[in-house]
């Protein structure tokens, strides 16, 4: 049973109109014609319905043959075998005639098969009927139309694609009683509401006008054409190489234009500098001339006459037979080919002005199926897969760029908006000058200054610690050796190197200096190293020995690496590690106000942050910001603390931090510099601030020599007695949380060059047990003893 969709258009089938053209043909003069006429009207008065017309479309199968009959100059016996053709009703999949052609190839897409006009939304389908109204009944000349397919599957499941042409010579449309009028109005306001069903269905309610006829559909194979149309849509709309259906679809549509179920896509990207080919990077892209190597020298792995083509001529390279090739050849040329069972394939060159960016490659199991003939078939979608990947270049080099910019400059997202500015005015002025224009300075001002830092402790100790441990070490298995060497070989030499071993330890552990890694480097490298590998090859008693000495030492350095390593491993883990959670704070920190931040790793973690309303370029800004971010800061810095003590197991080795807050009262101005491609202070007085900056971690408490930063405390930077105020009342808020002690101290700092009157405030840290349900908390020096516990 026919279910119709709904529309404003009851369907009433009916033959009238063509019954009306052969009564036409009654006074023609043919008598050809005449009788064929005759015979045809005489036939239809014995089925009165079929000029009447009906809506029951299961008479359709009562009136099959008659049907037939009426029809069969529009159905030629002669043409039915290659004419695609149906009779039907319009945008709708009822069809009660058709060609043999037609019914063979729905019979052969199987019985599961359901048709459909591909590219008709249903609610489209009802505005396209209301236009056909407004053009049949009211005169507008309002054209919709759109190419309608078929999509229907061969017997190799391919799919192939099928545009539909209406011949609506033989149907008319009549109001019913339930017809709105339209007026002038109520056209201009459709104009305006194409996508507003309820809009078209209250001008043009279901069924308020009956189509009468029948319409023929010509119906055309056009899958070559559809086949490039959708390679073109898919390379124009934005290719997610991520995307596991991308490949898939792109395979599908290349298996319709070769009509080729057995067909797989792969792309290589031609490396000039290499010249060879590599593998395009994201998930499910392939290469079948790379396959799982890295990279492929296009010389070495292509025979002589596919390289020229390919690379030189920029011509498609087919292979019809790899077998048959494989065997006529001398050279193993396209075996990586052959033991992927690969039996033919087409190389296709994609160029560009001249220059190779790549090659699409179609690939089979089945031999000859890809050939120089079915190549051709490439030369309509090679511009846009070119296009495609000139744009796929463009895109990874602004990709590219943008990493740069993130991790290589200070361009925050918070500021780039006054750069974009600054650019845009640039390239104006450009154009307008004719090269003369300047690029405008970047400049905040009146912006509040935010600075923490967390320190390794003894960091320089610590290095020279691990590298006297290291030289010791080496001293040690190189003496070791020679005693070995002297005690068989009994040389003046060899007694005088072990002499200035022995001075070197000694000189290691009472005077180490700068220079002693150097001295000791050149000692290994120019005396140790040329001895130890000519014994090598003079007397191979001493093998063993030696090559367990070289096993030991860092080939880049040429000396034992094996304390450094620990420390720095420890260094770049803490940055890492503390430069990820401040990052991943800084998000939450931006939600609560825009504001410029950023971060720099050195033995340790500094960060600096800017807020203000030149930042945010709206009038927002409130100093309640500011005292915000300034308690967030805090808060952060604390919680970092926490972070790198409970995790301190994790690390290599065993370093303690130090955190510190510098407080500036003033607002300043921040400027971009472009030969250091980052901010700075800009003008003398705000100058200050960075000399504070760089100096004041190292001050001493005045009237001491106690540095201003110790493990376990936090220390608050200040010069103004509301400073002390404001952050006296975090501190409580924070000691409230359990995350600060409550022996908060304030003490004054001895004078940096240039720069007086600064205090702190320094208050210890609690850290929290680490365990998931405990609630203790511990001082720095409960937390050493628990660890060492």
């Amino acid at each position: 049973m026919y279910q119709p969709i709904e529309s404003p258009m009851l369907l009433q089938i009916s033959f009238k109109k063509l019954l009306e053209q052969y009564e036409a043909l009654l006074g023609s003069g043919d008598d050809f014609m005449i009788t064929k006429a005759k015979h045809i009207l005489e036939f239809q008065e014995k089925y009165p319905a079929l000029r009447e017309g009906f809506t029951d479309f299961s008479l359709l199968e009562t009136y099959k043959e008659p049907i037939k009959t009426i029809l069969q100059d529009s159905f030629s016996p002669l043409l039915t075998y290659n004419e695609i053709k149906t009779a039907s009703v319009p945008f709708q999949n009822i069809i009660f005639n058709a060609s043999a052609r037609f019914k063979n190839i729905i019979k052969t897409a199987g019985k599961d098969f359901e048709l459909k006009i591909k590219n008709m939304p249903e609610d489209d389908t009802y505005i396209i009927a209301c236009t056909v109204i407004l053009n049949f009944c009211y005169g507008y000349n309002l054209s919709l139309k759109r190419p309608m397919f078929y999509e229907i599957p061969d017997a190799h499941g391919i799919k192939r694609y099928y545009k539909i042409l209406y011949n609506a010579d033989f149907c008319e449309i009549v109001p019913t009683d339930k017809a709105v009028k339209i007026t002038q109005d109520d056209y201009e306001e459709l104009l305006d509401n194409f996508g507003n069903i309820e809009l078209w269905k209250a001008k043009f309610p279901p069924n308020s006008h009956i189509f009468k006829g029948f319409v023929i559909s010509n119906i055309f194979d056009v899958t070559d054409d559809q086949s490039i149309s959708n390679i073109k849509s898919s390379l124009i709309g934005e290719v997610k190489q991520k995307d596991e259906n991308f490949i898939k679809e792109f395979q599908n549509v290349f298996q319709s234009l070769l009509g080729l179920k057995d067909l797989k896509v792969g792309f290589s990207v031609y490396n000039k500098e290499e010249d060879s080919f590599e593998r395009v990077l994201g998930e499910d892209m392939v290469s079948f001339l790379v396959n799982k190597n890295e990279g492929l020298l296009c010389e070495s792995s292509l025979c002589h006459e596919c390289y020229d083509m390919l690379l030189n001529e920029k011509k498609f390279y087919s292979i019809s037979d790899v077998d048959k090739f494989d065997k006529l050849s001398d050279s193993s040329k396209f075996k990586i080919l052959k033991d992927q069972g690969i039996k033919s394939a087409i190389l296709a060159p994609i160029a560009s002005n001249g220059e190779l960016l790549g090659i699409l490659e179609l690939v089979s199991s089945k031999p000859k199926v890809l050939n120089s003939i079915n190549a051709n078939k490439l030369v309509d979608i090679m511009p846009f897969i070119v296009s495609t990947v000139e744009r796929s270049k463009k895109e990874e080099h602004n990709l590219i760029e943008a990493v740069i910019q993130q991790e290589c400059t200070s361009i925050h997202p918070s500021v780039s908006w006054k750069f974009k500015n600054a650019a845009k005015k640039f390239l104006f002025d450009k154009q307008k000058q004719e090269g003369n224009a300047t690029f405008k300075k970047i400049v905040f001002e009146n912006v509040y200054p935010l600075f923490g830092q967390m320190d390794i402790k003894g960091s320089s100790d610590a290095r020279n610690k691990a590298t006297q441990r290291d030289l010791t070490l080496q001293l040690s298995l190189t003496e070791k050796i020679l005693e070995k060497i002297e005690s068989e070989r009994a040389l003046p030499i060899y007694s005088q190197i072990r002499f200035q071993i022995e001075s070197f330890k000694e000189e290691l552990t009472s005077n180490f200096k700068v220079d002693s890694e150097l001295i000791l480097s050149l000692f290994f490298k120019n005396e140790i190293e040329p001895l130890f590998k000519f014994l090598l090859k003079q007397d191979h008693s001493f093998n063993e020995a030696i090559h367990d000495y070289f096993s030991k030492i860092d080939e880049s350095l040429g000396l034992v690496y094996h304390y450094r390593k620990n420390y720095d491993d420890t260094v770049a883990l803490i940055n890492k590690n503390m430069a990820r959670l401040l990052d991943e704070k800084q998000v939450e920190a931006q939600k609560m106000y825009p504001h410029f931040f950023e971060r720099f790793k050195t033995d340790g973690v500094e960060h600096n942050m800017y807020i203000g309303e030149t930042i945010t370029k709206e009038d927002s800004f409130n100093i309640i910001y500011l005292y915000n971010l300034r308690l967030w800061q805090l808060q952060a810095m604390c919680e970092m603390e926490n972070a790198y003590y409970s995790n301190q197991d994790n690390y290599p080795l065993s370093l303690d931090i130090a955190s510190m807050i510098l407080v500036f009262n003033q607002p300043l101005s921040i400027r971009f510099r472009m030969d250091e491609k980052k901010f700075d202070v800009d003008g003398t007085y705000n100058a200050r601030y960075e000399v504070v900056k760089k100096r004041v971690d190292k001050a001493f408490i005045k009237g001491t020599q106690e540095r201003i930063t110790g493990k376990g405390k936090i220390a608050i930077v200040y010069s103004h007695k509301e400073d002390e105020i404001e952050y006296l009342r975090y501190i409580k808020f924070l000691q409230s949380k359990k995350m600060l002690d409550i022996d908060e101290e304030i003490v004054e700092l001895e004078n940096l060059q240039g720069v007086t009157g600064l205090k702190a405030i320094r208050v210890s840290l609690l850290y929290k047990d680490k365990g998931k349900d405990a609630k203790n908390f511990f001082t720095y020096n409960d937390l050493m003893n628990e660890i060492k516990a």
